[in-house]
């Protein structure tokens, strides 16, 4: 399967696993899980067919590890915006985390911290180069240090992604570091 075949196959899963199962008449389960065979099979009814073997091959090969496969369901890692419990149990995270934007959102960032907006947690970078690569996404990035550490002694809650994503609730505007820790 060529690229631009593998990012089609790879954003249409994430459409649809994460916000807008529905669209396609599919369920998902409380924890986000759906059949395969249901998967490809609303997809095909839908105008978009693809098989189990690109399925595998986008799972395999997404360099964000987004999609987890376990027997003959599958999920999205984390990111969703529909109502799911990916059951992940609390965790400790290190001491700097990092996240990614884009310059024309730090007025808000700076006033506000970190908030969810359309999805379940904010989600932050276990690394520069992984956060740089999200803020990238929407154009020129800013990297934004987060104090973990300190967020975490305070009370907030963080959870790790099987992709190594790290979610929280929010982070104010008093843990971060615009100019990320030296």
């Amino acid at each position: 399967m060529d690229e631009r075949r593998t990012v089609k196959v790879s954003k249409y899963l994430s459409k649809h696993l994460r916000h807008q199962p529905e669209r396609i008449g599919l369920t998902l389960d409380e924890a986000g899980w759906t059949e395969i065979d249901t998967l490809i099979a609303a997809a095909a009814a839908h105008g978009f067919r693809f098989t189990r073997d690109e399925l595998d091959q986008v799972v395999a090969t997404n360099d964000k590890r987004r999609f987890a496969v376990e027997g003959t369901r599958i999920r999205a890692s984390q990111g969703h915006s529909v109502e799911v419990d990916l059951g992940l149990a609390p965790a400790t995270p290190p001491a700097y985390l990092y996240h990614g934007t884009v310059a024309s959102n730090l007025d808000a960032i700076r006033a506000e911290g970190l908030r969810p907006m359309n999805r379940h947690a904010v989600h932050l970078s276990p690394d520069r180069e992984t956060a740089t690569r999200v803020g990238a996404r929407r154009g020129r990035p800013v990297v934004l240090g987060v104090d973990a550490a300190a967020l975490h002694a305070d009370g907030h809650v963080f959870h790790v992604s099987a992709n190594g994503v790290w979610l929280t609730q929010a982070v104010p505007p008093r843990y971060l570091r615009f100019a990320g820790p030296r």
